[in-house]
């Protein structure tokens, strides 16, 4: 009944990361406009959107790869294995508690959110990407 076509859970890992990404970079850029904002945090967003982005962009391989071994329906939520699961829980809670505690300052949310945000975004857009040329894949990954 919730099964869909693996390429399907492509679409759907790549709208959650769009969403997350665009919830992210929204919340740090309201905190750019809370501060005057220094040159440099805007370099050091560029830092976080480069480290997270990497990560990001392995991790999306390496769910790409997952999902096209699947058989040919899964479960919608299977964009998605357990550690990752675990992980965007983690993180979400830790960023949540970390902004609700007040540990940190508008200055840390406003560089760190804007780069992780769009980081997070660009996780989507691949995933997306995968979707749109899924068959290339497919020839890549069983030629």
């Amino acid at each position: 009944m919730f099964k869909v076509k693996k390429r399907t859970l492509l679409l759907i890992a790549g709208i959650v990361w769009l969403i997350a990404g665009f919830n992210v970079a929204r919340l740090g850029i309201i905190s750019y406009k809370l501060i005057d904002p220094e040159w440099y945090l805007y370099i050091l967003s560029l830092v976080i959107f480069l480290l997270f982005g990497r990560m990001f962009f392995k991790m999306s391989r390496k769910h790409t790869k997952r999902i096209v071994r699947y058989e040919e329906y899964r479960p919608f939520w299977n964009f998605f294995d357990c550690k990752a699961y675990m992980i965007m829980a983690f993180m979400m809670g830790g960023g949540i508690a970390l902004r609700s505690s007040g540990l940190v300052s508008d200055f840390f949310i406003a560089f760190f959110y804007t780069g992780l945000g769009c980081a997070l975004g660009l996780a989507g857009v691949i995933f997306i990407k995968n979707y749109v040329s899924y068959e290339k894949i497919l020839e890549r990954e069983f030629a």
